[in-house]
């Protein structure tokens, strides 16, 4: 049976009379003639006994050639000596424009259902990146549209999923969500910079936190790959900072994580006491010493269950952040769990009992208890300058790096701490320079702190107090760029003068104690970012030809001359 025979079957109940008004009223419309449905409704009226003279009257009245008229304005614009590609821009934007206002998602799944196939202009127009964006658009706003979620699967089947990481719709669909997770993850183990590796982080953890199903799917597969033994420590790094994401917005992990610890079968005294902590996201003092049994016996459940980082905070927080109140009785109890956490090691083959190394947990306990002695006593600079030394030994210990780093981050951000200082470098952020130097993993979250401080209203102190106390904060980024945090330091240093909102003496200032401390060869990258600074006469224009600021040209000369050999 052909197609015309079917449109007449389907015809025999229709009112003739009725069909050719329909077609009609369709055949009044703005340039109708330039639908994709003309041929099957010039059909129906001419099945129905449509008159052929009046449709042709009709389509040729209404045509209005916006299309063509659009064209041609285009080409007017072209010969005026606009450039033919942003002409294409002016016109797709309006198009877009237009789409975005008057898209209607049930007519868009009626043109799908009634092609039975992909419509060949679907596949054309997911060629080009502006087409693309529009989908991208529509798709968020309109979620279940049946063509939209099916134009996304295209675009991934296309290779473009690197595009999509922040479509809730990719979401829904599990072949898409693992191509978006596989091109996230690759990304972020290809990855060498700090601070790009950063932001691939967070996209990594949007993606799988769009959902519960989707981070369940993330975790189980970063947990099969963090078992090679090549990558899987980068791997769990990964899958720690998802769960922080996961945390920050309120979302209750623990039973996942528990879930995908292989270890809970076989200690579920152990599995049971966390959970419950993690859960409530504070420690309890019952289960804390359910633990504190476990692991003082000679038959301790692995270490990894006290690795956790979310219970590793817990931790820390009760023993070194100021004012929160712990039980004496208890005390020890979470000080030997830290010290075990951070000391132990285990060894023998996967799936086999281990054989537990416990030789550096007592002098990692002495430290954790000595550090918090000071910190929760000492009240005045004089009380901690006496104290100073034996900080600086359990500085050694990095657990007790991060302690010490809780304890100043809470101390120094209280809004009364630099109006009440009379130090003119508070023994505190003294302290972070020693933390700077033996513990590396740390020089992130010292900077941020550092630039937190810098950036701070300190309105109730002096004018020529802010700038000391801001020149005091410059000396410890200094010390931070010394002991190899080079790039972030110079970056964010470069972007406060960019703004304008920084004081040019402080990036003089700045300026001249880099070029103290540092010597060729430089980096590319160091004199992409730093050059520009010290040849800017702003910062060093009264400084060049000083006797006493020679570095200043020195350091010019140096990068011009080494720029030339390259060139």
């Amino acid at each position: 049976m052909n197609e015309d025979t079917e449109m007449e079957d389907g015809l025999s109940s229709e009112n003739s009379e009725e069909v050719r008004e329909e077609c009609l009223k369709s055949f009044r419309s703005p340039d109708y003639i330039m639908e994709p449905g003309i041929f099957n409704e010039l059909k129906r009226y001419f099945i129905a006994g449509g008159d052929p003279e009046q449709v042709i009257d009709l389509l040729s009245k209404n045509y209005m050639a916006t299309a063509q008229m659009a064209n041609l304005m285009a080409e007017w614009l072209i010969l005026a000596g606009t450039n033919i590609a942003d002409v294409q821009s002016m016109v797709e934007n309006h198009m877009k424009e237009l789409v975005l206002k008057s898209f209607d998602p049930k007519k868009a799944d009626k043109i799908f259902s009634e092609d039975g196939e992909t419509p060949s202009w679907l596949t054309e127009i997911i060629g080009h990146p502006t087409w693309r964006s529009l989908i991208y658009r529509l798709a968020e706003e309109y979620p279940d549209c049946l063509i939209l979620n099916f134009t996304i699967k295209l675009i991934s089947d296309a290779g473009f999923q690197s595009e999509i990481t922040s479509i809730s719709t990719a979401a829904q669909q599990i072949e898409v969500f693992s191509r978006i997770l596989k091109t996230s993850i690759s990304s972020y183990l290809e990855s060498s910079d700090d601070d790009e590796k950063s932001k691939l982080i967070e996209d990594c953890a949007k993606i799988a936190c769009h959902g519960k199903h989707t981070f369940i799917f993330s975790q189980l597969l970063l947990h099969v790959l963090s078992q090679e033994p090549k990558g899987g420590s980068t791997i769990c790094r990964l899958s720690e900072e998802i769960t922080r994401a996961a945390l920050k917005e309120s979302y209750d992990v623990t039973e996942i994580l528990m879930a995908l610890n292989e270890s809970v079968s076989s200690h579920p005294k152990a599995a049971h006491s966390l959970s419950a902590m993690l859960s409530r996201r504070s420690l309890n003092p019952a289960d804390i010493t359910i633990l504190w049994k476990l692991y003082s016996s000679s038959d301790p459940p692995p270490v990894d269950f006290l690795r956790i980082p979310q219970f590793l905070e817990l931790l820390n927080d009760v023993l070194f952040k100021p004012g929160v109140k712990i039980n004496v009785e208890h005390k020890p109890k979470y000080i030997y769990l830290l010290a075990y956490a951070s000391s132990v090691v285990e060894t023998g083959i996967k799936g086999q009992k281990k054989s537990v190394n416990r030789d550096e947990v007592k002098s990692t306990l002495m430290a954790i208890e000595k550090a918090h002695e000071i910190c929760s006593t000492t009240r005045s600079s004089a009380e901690l300058l006496a104290e100073l030394s034996s900080l600086y030994q359990c500085l050694k210990y990095p657990v007790v790096s991060v302690g010490i780093f809780r304890w100043i981050e809470v101390t120094v951000t209280e809004p009364s701490y630099f109006k009440l200082s009379t130090d003119h470098t508070p023994l505190h952020l003294a302290l972070l320079d020693e933390i700077v130097a033996v513990n590396h993993l740390l020089h992130p979250q010292v900077f941020k702190l550092l630039v937190n401080l810098f950036e701070s209203r300190q309105d109730e102190l002096d004018v020529l107090v802010q700038l000391e106390l801001r020149k005091t904060l410059l000396d410890r980024m200094v010390n931070l760029l010394s002991r190899g945090y080079v790039v972030p330091v110079i970056k964010y240093i470069k972007q406060c003068f960019q703004r304008c909102e920084t004081d040019v003496s402080l990036i003089r200032y700045f300026v001249l104690e880099v070029l103290d401390i540092v010597s060729p060869p430089y980096t590319p990258e160091f004199v992409k970012l730093f050059l520009p600074m010290v040849s800017n006469e702003e910062i060093t224009g009264s400084l060049k030809g000083d006797l006493e600021n020679e570095p200043v040209s020195d350091f010019i000369s140096h990068c011009k001359a080494t720029l030339e050999q390259v060139q």
